[in-house]
């Protein structure tokens, strides 16, 4: 399954807040569909409950299924719980990253950023969302990307999901600075990740 390119509140009204996909709450707080907010009210299965729980982490992240998949199959083979696990892996993304700095107001945002070449690590240019991002790496605009009106509009107003704890963020130099591991506290998505690992591993 590709990764979703449709309406974006929809998403959000039908999985709730997603920060990492926009931050606009949609007028109509009922779940999509013929029936609005009345089908809800059925007793939910615990496969339905895993399954919103993981269609949250890939909304909010832009990730395609085989994306989440792969990700999950790596946290499984870490030390530690295995939830905890994928949601680290999954905020180590270089799109992620660039999100949380505030440079950008949202991941799908920060993809397009990455994308059309204008980030570096350590120096480099990187052109890959899904990038890892390690402990110590070094993460800038380019030298002629640090004036683009929309950086500074989004810097000014203090746009974004919000800065971690795991990072520093230097906003007039444009760079920013892994400094730990992301922690479970540091995740700003309400999400369930026992619930993620319960869908995966049956």
């Amino acid at each position: 399954m590709s990764r979703y390119r449709g309406p974006k509140l929809r998403k959000i009204r039908s999985l709730g807040p997603l920060p990492g996909l926009s931050r606009k709450e949609p007028a109509n707080q009922n779940p999509p569909g013929e029936h609005g907010g009345r089908w809800h009210r059925r007793r939910e299965s615990t496969y339905r409950l895993q399954l919103i729980e993981k269609q949250k982490i890939r909304f909010n992240y832009g990730l395609s299924e085989k994306q989440l998949r792969k990700y999950f199959a790596k946290a499984a083979t870490m030390k530690g719980e295995t939830g905890h696990n994928l949601l680290q892996l999954i905020e180590r993304r270089l799109d992620n990253v660039v999100a949380r700095s505030g440079f950008v107001r949202s991941i799908p945002a920060s993809r397009q950023l990455v994308a059309h070449g204008h980030i570096t690590v350590n120096g480099r240019k990187v052109d890959i969302p899904s990038f890892s991002v390690k402990v110590g790496d070094v993460i800038s605009l380019k030298e002629k990307s640090k004036k683009l009106k929309v950086i500074e509009n989004n810097i000014t107003e203090g746009a974004g999901i919000g800065i971690p704890a795991f990072m520093d963020v230097d906003p007039a130099a444009r760079k920013i600075i892994m400094k730990m591991l992301p922690s479970r506290e540091d995740v700003p998505l309400e999400v369930d990740e026992r619930m993620v690992v319960e869908f995966y591993s049956k």
